[in-house]
């Protein structure tokens, strides 16, 4: 193993026995999402500018939809609309909109065999897991996720736009094209789906 793999699966195990050990209530998360289902209930619906897809989150982890969350609120990850919707949400909301996230199912798993950037994404797999199904309750399943959105977030952490010690360390020898490929091959992953709420 390697030492940036090591590393990130000893930070991976950290959060996780730190993560936040409060239970959410998926019925009043329900009740909460309906203010989110304007962007992330419709499905390819796009963020203005720059452009990509917004991300898919039925099936996201508990741990990693509070901890974006919280860091929206705090202003450590950027995004208008997000620190908005955000601002207002107490500790207790934001366990509760990730439990109705998480409640939707889990997502699909099992590695799609030829897709581009297979052997990119092995280094990813401390964290994220094989085929991008992640073990760990901090870190995101990018497994089906949107593609351009992928793209985007990758380039935030290559640019610095997103700040994260681990991801930095990863991404910052990515090419254009790596970051094509890695995206490619996790949006053709069966995995994450659009989140719709149910009567």
């Amino acid at each position: 193993m390697s030492r940036r793999i090591f590393v990130a699966a000893l930070i991976a195990a950290s959060l996780g026995a730190t993560a936040a050990q409060a239970t959410g209530d998926p019925q009043n998360g329900s009740a909460l999402f309906t203010a989110c289902m304007g962007c992330h209930g419709i499905d390819g619906y796009r963020n203005a500018y720059p452009s990509f897809r917004v991300p898919k989150l039925g099936g996201q982890k508990v741990d990693y939809i509070v901890a974006a969350l919280q860091a929206y609120k705090a202003g450590t990850r950027s995004h208008a609309t997000m620190t908005a919707q955000a601002a207002s949400l107490s500790d207790q909301d934001m366990q509760d909109i990730a439990a109705f996230v998480q409640s939707q199912g889990e997502p699909a798993s099992g590695a799609v065999a030829s897709a581009a950037g297979r052997d990119k994404a092995a280094v990813c797999a401390a964290c994220h897991g094989e085929g991008g199904i992640s073990s760990a309750p901090s870190w995101p399943n990018l497994a089906g996720q949107h593609r351009d959105y992928l793209e985007h977030t990758i380039n935030q952490y290559r640019s610095k736009h997103r700040q994260d010690p681990v991801m930095q360390g990863q991404v910052m020898a990515l090419t254009d094209a790596d970051v094509r490929e890695l995206a490619a091959y996790y949006a053709a992953q069966p995995g994450l789906f659009a989140t719709h709420l149910t009567n």
